[in-house]
């Protein structure tokens, strides 16, 4: 492979500057190909990024010189470009959630190991420093035995985020829980380890929209820990909360802020408390619920290029939230606890 990757990019909305900006940011990566369906919108965003723009998605995958592959579209059409891309000969990095379905899931993972290329999901707040801090003592045992991992995401979104079309749609979306809340359900197994069974509640109570804008989960770890999960949209006018938080014999922990960037709670016996306020909030918190993390996500996906081994947030990683929160949704549905055989949780 030579010194520098060239990236290609689909899709040029809300999340597609946090891959551009990355690839920007990175000596060994440049961009060189965009597309949009709304061919304006790719030709301006090439513009800013000095890349070549496409309406047509496929013209970035026919093009020789590109290596690797963002998938920044609605969560509905991840799987099959993913899967296009793979086919042609491309890596691929792709948002979350990965597909909206365990059988896509599924295919993607057996295209990125039929055609021998890498795949990497978006799940960028494992990477926060907090996050990092936290599965680093969960890891070393400081917290002792671990009792209870919550996850919540009490977040807001107008009835006009749902009017586009796709947002809150079954086929391209998903509601609160699979699209807001995904990264905190991902960190909080991620954490916690493997579910046994699952019992919810969703309801749809503030908007108008398909899917959910209100879920409520307990959980069955195979641990024997005990965990919930709280994700909505709902919370007038703004986003009070993000957080995951797990208790553990000799310790207790919540990470927060805009992004799962902040220490909130850290007591953790035989260590000094953290200060954890010392900072004004905005000088710690990013400016949206992306967070900054993407770049250290797809630095992660070319070492693994040139070092020939699988990123550290790979198919198999991120089928795991995809997979919960179907059961979390089937839960709901059948009015019955949902549990987690090894073919749900582990697919192939």
């Amino acid at each position: 492979m030579s010194d520098i990757i060239n990236c290609g990019l689909i899709g040029c909305g809300r999340v597609a500057p946090r891959h551009a900006q990355s690839f920007a940011e990175l000596p060994d990566a440049r961009l060189v190909a965009v597309a949009d369906v709304i061919e304006t919108r790719a030709q301006r965003f090439a513009k800013e990024y000095r890349a070549d723009a496409y309406a047509d998605y496929r013209r970035v995958l026919e093009r020789r010189d590109v290596d690797t592959v963002s998938i920044c579209t609605p969560s509905g059409m991840h799987a099959q470009m993913a899967i296009d891309a793979m086919q042609a000969g491309k890596h691929v990095i792709v948002e979350k959630p990965m597909a909206m379905n365990l059988r896509d899931a599924d295919r993607m993972i057996a295209t990125a190991e039929s055609c021998r290329v890498k795949l990497c999901v978006i799940l960028q707040n494992r990477y926060n420093p907090p996050m990092q801090d936290l599965r680093r003592v969960v890891d070393e045992g400081k917290l002792g035995r671990l009792l209870l991992g919550n996850a919540t995401v009490r977040w807001y979104r107008p009835q006009e985020y749902y009017d586009d079309g796709w947002h809150g749609t079954w086929a391209m979306d998903g509601g609160a829980l699979m699209n807001q809340s995904i990264h905190h359900i991902d960190a909080l197994q991620w954490l916690m380890g493997d579910v046994e069974n699952v019992f919810a509640y969703t309801a749809t109570l503030a908007h108008k929209m398909e899917a959910e804008d209100i879920g409520v989960v307990a959980l069955r770890f195979t641990s024997g820990a005990l965990g919930t999960i709280e994700g909505s949209t709902v919370t007038y006018p703004e986003n009070p909360e993000g957080s995951v938080a797990i208790f553990g014999e000799r310790g207790s922990v919540k990470v927060g802020g805009t992004a799962l960037n902040r220490k909130v709670i850290w007591k953790i016996a035989g260590e000094v408390e953290h200060e954890i306020e010392l900072l004004r909030r905005e000088q710690l918190d990013p400016v949206s619920v992306y967070g900054t993390s993407h770049k250290f996500v797809i630095a992660d996906m070319l070492a693994a290029l040139r070092e020939n081994r699988a990123p550290r947030t790979n198919g198999i990683q991120a089928r795991k939230s995809v997979a919960l929160v179907l059961a979390i949704y089937e839960s709901a549905r059948t009015g019955k606890p949902i549990q987690m055989t090894d073919e749900i949780w582990n697919g192939l």
